[in-house]
């Protein structure tokens, strides 16, 4: 049940990353929270509550993609896995407008956003504390490039504990800069975050390119584990995993 460290630190350095993106995308959500200022107590817990329901549906989320990783780890297609994962990571660096797309012409995920957003817009409407963490789950539904990227590097940790894991120190990642935004009520800075958009593509590329010098095996230590390193991590995977 364990997590390689690696994976840890790339969790936590996506989520932070990427809070720059949800400031932009989920920023007029928490705008609409409609928390009152004149409470201190009351909206900081709100909103507290809020970022918890996002973060809760990310680590929902990593358990069902991490039944993938499980799956594929047990029959041996560890190194498959962390290369597909960097395939598909650079893929969305280079057709960037298509990962907001995914899903966009299958119907039963159109109907289930469409149900996700008419709820979303009935909970915004509340000033309780569950209407604020119920708030923060179906908020965390919606589509976003940053979920997709921090899910697909999920399968690569191989299991469903470990995808929960990973999608939970993402979304953790993002709390400090979605907190501050809803605390002043304002985006950050444009160009600081124009900035951090623009290396974030190339962030992603680096992190698909790990992942993909990681399945090859080459032997170069912390980056690239040698076949005979991967192995005996894989045979200590499927031994912890039918424990």
């Amino acid at each position: 049940m364990e997590i390689n460290g690696i994976y840890l630190y790339t969790a936590l350095s996506l989520g932070l990353l990427s809070g720059f993106h949800c400031v932009g995308m989920c920023g007029p959500i928490a705008f609409s929270l409609g928390l009152d200022s004149n409470n201190k107590f009351k909206f900081y817990t709100q909103n507290l509550l809020y970022q918890l329901g996002r973060i809760t549906t990310y680590t929902i989320l990593g358990g069902i993609v991490g039944i993938v990783g499980k799956s594929l780890d047990i029959a041996g297609y560890q190194k498959q896995i962390s290369i597909l994962s960097g395939i598909l990571l650079l893929l969305m660096v280079l057709l960037p407008g298509k990962t907001t797309e995914i899903g966009g012409n299958f119907k039963p995920i159109n109907k289930f956003m469409v149900k996700i957003k008419i709820f979303l817009s009935k909970f915004l409407s509340k000033k309780g504390n569950i209407s604020r963490y119920i708030t923060g789950i179906l908020n965390g539904f919606l589509p976003c490039g940053a979920v997709y990227v921090a899910l697909t590097s999920s399968i690569a940790a191989g299991g469903i504990l470990q995808g929960m894991i990973f999608m939970a120190i993402f979304g953790l990642g993002t709390f400090p800069f979605m907190f501050i935004t809803t605390l002043i009520g304002k985006v950050v800075n444009l160009k600081i975050r124009t900035k951090v958009l623009k290396f974030f593509p190339y962030f992603i590329a680096i992190l698909g390119i790990l992942f993909i010098l990681r399945g090859l095996g080459l032997g170069i230590h912390m980056i690239s584990p040698s076949n005979k390193a991967l192995e005996i991590e894989q045979k200590k995977h499927i031994r912890n995993c039918c424990e």
